[in-house]
Parts: structure tokens; C-alpha cells; sequence
């Protein structure tokens, strides 16, 4: 199945160098295995998503299994659901490391199927494409997919943008999205060792219309970090380290021992067989 062209929404196939479409609309693939799909009207060398930094520091925190209970939980329930020979798209994929735990889930139930991954940051693409994970990556945003209508049987998308109407657009009929997001009190102490007022976090989940709510889960652990450079890398992965000003920045580099709370919450939603949008109204 694959992507299809941004452009004319047509078939992309692999020439071996370059992905082409019949109307001759040409991507060439990356040294590192993604093909940029993007259009954007950004200026030349502007940064899209996660820079190198940011991505570099996720994949180091994450490599030490801090949040495996999680990892396992999502990869489980995707596994669980996911049918025989289906498609999986990890929207918002990052660095691959969720991707990984559910490839290696699905393995060992014995399934097959196409996992695809798009990310905004040409930077996290560049350290997915070294795990072996995808059967094929591009730099897309999730307001654009480059897919065919009703083409996938499964999206993920973990703590990245949602867009209602492309996942409708791109779900086959009965098709599984999947979304994992930080719960009120995940990282809480983090917060209350760096700023003088922290806050929980906003738990303001997508109000789906079209997609019904079929299970959900939370995974609540604690993590110990006893190394200043994991408390530098979890720091560094999230958008706080670039709202904090120095002096706050100066505290979290004093740090030499954190304990903090890890807490997510699953959602799994699914797109109805038949859908009319008169039941909208």
C-alpha cells in the first residue's frame, strides 16, 4: 500500500532511489530511509517539529526503558487488535521507539502487516529509519496525510497533534486509532524541583464525533533517576526545557537524584462500519 503523492493523491512505488507517482511527481528517499512529503510554504531551512537536540535526548531516555510499562501497554492493546496482513501507521512516530515495542509485539503474536510512520521533524525520522521498524517513513503532517481514503486498519499516535477529519478520512471502516496522552500528575515532580508554582497537567482529550471510545487504561509507575544526565534528557524531551528561563534551568542542573511520577492514560477509539453524517445533527 504504502504513501501516496501529496500532490495528486495518487500511488507512490519505489524506483530503487526516488518514490514516483504516475503523473511523474518524483520524492527521493533520504540516505537514512524516510521520503519527505511535506508541502509547505515555510520558508527555505525552517524547522519542522523536533530538532536534533530534543530527538537525540528522547531516544536516550527513552533507550533506558523509564517508560516501558507504558511502551508495553500501547504495544500490547495494538497487538491485541490488530488484524492479520493489516496496515498500522504510527502518526507522529518520533524516533521509533514505540514503534519498535509494537513491531516486536505483533511479532509475537504471529501477525503480519504494513507499519507505516510520518513525523513533521526530519530529525526524528533520521534516528527511526536506523531501527528497522517501518516498512516505510515520511516527513507528513497529521493534518495531511499522505494516504488513500480507508487505507489503514490502525493509527497510533502518542503524545502528538490529532486531526479528526484525516483520521476518519484514512481509517477503514471498523478501523482502530489508538491515543496514548500524559495524564494530571505525569512528571509532576519534575515540575514542583524546577518552578516555584508547577501545575498538572491539562487533561483535555479530542472531542471525537465520528470515532466511538471503546477502551481505555491508565499506566501509573514512578521512575528513579539517579544520573544528572537522565534528569538532563527527560528535561530535554519535553516542551518544558524551552519555556524555563535560566534560573529554573540552573535548579534542574543541580539536580543528582529525582523520583517523579509517570502516569499516562490509553485510549482506544474505533471508526464505525457504517457512518452517516446525519447523525452529526
Amino acid at each position: 500500500m504504502g504513501f501516496c503523492c501529496p500532490v495528486c493523491n495518487e500511488a507512490l512505488t519505489f524506483d530503487g532511489k526516488s518514490f514516483v507517482c504516475p503523473n511523474r511527481h518524483c520524492y527521493d528517499r533520504s540516505k537514512s530511509g524516510y521520503v519527505n512529503l511535506l508541502l509547505s510554504q515555510s520558508k527555505k531551512g525552517a524547522r519542522h517539529g523536533d530538532d536534533k537536540r530534543m530527538v537525540s535526548a528522547r531516544r536516550a531516555f527513552l533507550e533506558k526503558d523509564f517508560y516501558l510499562p507504558f511502551a508495553e501497554a500501547a504495544a500490547k492493546l495494538a497487538a491485541f487488535y490488530f488484524p492479520q496482513n493489516g496496515v498500522f501507521l504510527d502518526c507522529g512516530c518520533g524516533e521509533g521507539y514505540y514503534t519498535q515495542k509494537v513491531a516486536v509485539a505483533l511479532a509475537k503474536s504471529g501477525k503480519n502487516g504494513e507499519i507505516l510512520g510520518i513525523d513533521i521533524s526530519k530529525d526524528a525520522l533520521n534516528a527511526a529509519g536506523k531501527r528497522g521498524s517501518f516498512d516505510a517513513l515520511a516527513v507528513a503532517s497529521a493534518y495531511r496525510l499522505p494516504l488513500s481514503d480507508e487505507s489503514c486498519d490502525m493509527v497510533m499516535t502518542l503524545f502528538a497533534p490529532v486531526c479528526e477529519e484525516e483520521l476518519f478520512r484514512v481509517l477503514k471502516p471498523e478501523g482502530l486509532f489508538l491515543l496514548g496522552v500524559p495524564l494530571r500528575r505525569h512528571l509532576f515532580s519534575l515540575k514542583a524541583a524546577v518552578y516555584a508554582h508547577p501545575y498538572e497537567n491539562e487533561e483535555a482529550l479530542p472531542a471525537f464525533s465520528r470515532l466511538h471510545l471503546i477502551q481505555k487504561k491508565e499506566i501509573k509507575s514512578r521512575i528513579v533517576l539517579e544520573d544528572p544526565t537522565n534528569i538532563q534528557n527527560l528535561f530535554l524531551m519535553t516542551p518544558y526545557y524551552y519555556k524555563t528561563g535560566r534560573e529554573d534551568q540552573q535548579k534542574l542542573q543541580a539536580l543528582t537524584f529525582l523520583e517523579t511520577e509517570a502516569e499516562f492514560g490509553l485510549f482506544l477509539y474505533q471508526k464505525p462500519k457504517d457512518f452517516l453524517e446525519s447523525s452529526l445533527l
